[in-house]
């Protein structure tokens, strides 16, 4: 019960009365997971002088050092502001694993305490452990928001955070704002200007900016003239993203070529596909991502003999395929799931919740997007091939295990496919669900029939 009411919607000190009756009624000796959610409780509810108290129940039947109660009493001082106490707490904590460090740099972050948050953030760092997004992104923000002097690395990181992220009126309003404070931008800021204009088709602002940048006298690095690729090949000027690249002083690396390759899946001719893959597999012939990649192309374009010319070349050259893997945490526990996955225990559930999600998008409007099936079979097939993508199924056991308003999270080692990024849209609104999901190229979160990203990634 006491769990239960500190999880409802508007919470409320119920929670902390119950466990009170609980103490009343003779039960003395409380378990560690019982004072780990009444000290949820206590948190939600900003309950300082009750949360004493629990702690001192805590110290007196020997739970203060239970790993639930350590962190529960970190997250309540750190809520609270009472900055000296958490970091007591912290302190006293073995293992002092992401989930803690976050809490604490949130800690001093609230109360604007920006050195202590940036120097355990970097220590976090030292010890090999790796931040994720909820981190930092709003905390980033706070902590640069409470810095008295802002310079070029920390202007450079937010923007290129922001442009990550699909914010992109934030990153170019932060550029505008480094240049009012006479900070100048580097390499780096470029790089986050630049991306986050090709990542919202912004042509004419990265030229301009492109402008920008040689007049600041800084020369242009193959990072900048991949993001400058990477625009004009997303708004359709492909004819002038190959004179671009034909022009270039510097050798166009893989990623410039892969990116051409991507330009022309819509609009390219045929020339422009061959000497592109050519120099692509000239660059890296036993990368495996380079054959899908030219197979997923003709395969858009049916055809057939070509995508089977490109399977023999892959195994010729010794390649082999990185499957689609994508990741879900629930409680704790890292949910795999690989493309066509028959060994999770709940599987015959999660088929049931892609049903259900198929034939609630069906009824939304959606046409599955099956040029991008490599096989040339029947369309009932290439649609079956679809809803075995990974991220489908982990997205299906989000919704299958949580209930909204909970995040849907999800970690993918791929790039997103047009239709899994068009299925997700759909279902953040007709099941009312935010999602979030980090492929290889960058983050995209939907809400309510719309990503972050705009479409362009």
């Amino acid at each position: 019960m006491i769990r239960g009411f500190s999880l409802v919607q508007h919470p409320s000190k119920e929670p902390i009365i119950l466990y009170k009756e609980m103490i009343r009624r003779g039960f003395a000796y409380p378990n560690s997971y019982t004072l780990a959610f009444v000290m949820k409780a206590c948190s939600i509810v900003l309950a300082f002088w009750e949360g004493m108290q629990i702690h001192s129940h805590a110290y007196k039947h020997g739970l203060d050092s239970s790993m639930f109660v350590q962190n529960a009493l970190l997250n309540f001082y750190a809520k609270c502001e009472e900055i000296d106490y958490a970091r007591s707490v912290f302190d006293e904590i073995p293992d002092k694993n992401l989930v803690v460090r976050s809490t604490m740099i949130s800690g001093y972050a609230r109360v604007g305490l920006v050195n202590e948050a940036l120097e355990l953030f970097r220590e976090m760092q030292e010890v090999g452990i790796e931040p994720d997004e909820v981190t930092m992104i709003e905390r980033a923000r706070n902590m640069f928001n409470e810095m008295e002097e802002k310079d070029t690395k920390a202007w450079s990181s937010m923007i290129v955070g922001f442009a990550i992220h699909g914010l992109v009126d934030d990153a170019l309003e932060h550029f505008s704002r480094m240049l009012e404070s006479k900070v100048k931008p580097n390499h780096v800021t470029f790089i986050g200007v630049l991306s986050a204009c090709a990542h919202s088709g912004l042509v004419d602002d990265g030229r301009r900016f492109w402008s920008v940048m040689h007049e600041l006298g800084i020369d242009p690095m193959i990072e900048h003239y991949g993001c400058m690729v990477d625009l004009l090949c997303r708004t359709g000027h492909l004819d002038e993203a190959f004179v671009f690249v034909n022009d270039m002083p510097i050798s166009p690396n893989s990623i410039i070529w892969r990116t051409l390759l991507m330009g022309c899946k819509i609009r390219g001719s045929s020339d422009k596909i061959e000497i592109a893959a050519e120099r692509l597999l000239e660059l890296e012939p036993h990368n495996p991502e380079n054959y899908v990649m030219l197979s997923n192309l003709y395969a858009s374009r049916a055809q057939w003999e070509e995508v089977s010319y490109m399977r023999k070349k892959m195994k010729d050259s010794g390649a082999k395929i990185v499957p689609g893997c994508s990741c879900i945490e629930l409680d704790g526990i890292v949910h795999r799931f690989v493309v066509g996955d028959e060994s999770h225990p709940d599987i015959k559930e999660i088929r049931k919740v892609l049903i259900d999600v198929s034939e609630r998008v069906h009824r939304a409007g959606h046409v599955p997007w099956t040029r991008g099936v490599l096989h040339d079979v029947a369309e009932e097939e290439k649609e079956i091939a679809l809803c075995e993508h990974s991220e489908r199924l982990a997205i299906a056991y989000g919704l299958l295990k949580t209930k909204s308003p909970t995040v849907i999270r999800v970690v993918k080692n791929l790039r997103a496919c047009d239709d899994c990024h068009e299925i997700t849209k759909i279902v953040s609104r007709v099941f009312d669900r935010e999602i979030i999901v980090r492929d290889r190229v960058r983050f995209h979160r939907f809400v309510q029939g719309s990503c972050s990203c705009n479409d362009f990634w």
